[in-house]
């Protein structure tokens, strides 16, 4: 699950991918494998996918414990093909970014 908490340290990947309405649910589907193949990384916490309804985006959001953590996801990634997959799907405008505010309505 997902954690967002200002000042924990977790680091988050949010990657906004640009695709094609018939490219969409090929790019979510090639996240979706690719998050069960580093679900083991020591240090991977979650990933959720997002799409836009009109087709033409595909929001990762991917969390980890640390940046190293980090590091090692990608670099499985990397190795196992999934960055060079998904640049044939779509165009990845990919952020490292840390919480530093939150407001829940309770």
């Amino acid at each position: 699950m997902p954690t967002i908490v200002a000042d924990d340290k977790v680091v988050t990947q949010i990657n906004v991918f640009t695709t094609t309405p018939d490219h969409q649910q090929a790019l979510i589907d090639l996240l979706k494998e690719a998050a069960h193949a580093v679900r083991d990384v020591p240090g991977w916490r979650s990933a959720s996918i997002r799409r836009e309804r009109d087709g033409t985006r595909v929001v990762n959001y991917a969390q980890c414990d640390s940046f190293d953590a980090w590091k090692l996801v990608f670099e499985k990634l990397q190795d196992e093909g999934f960055i060079a997959r998904n640049k044939a799907l779509g165009t990845a405008s990919p952020g490292l970014y840390e919480v530093v505010f939150t407001l829940v309505k309770t």
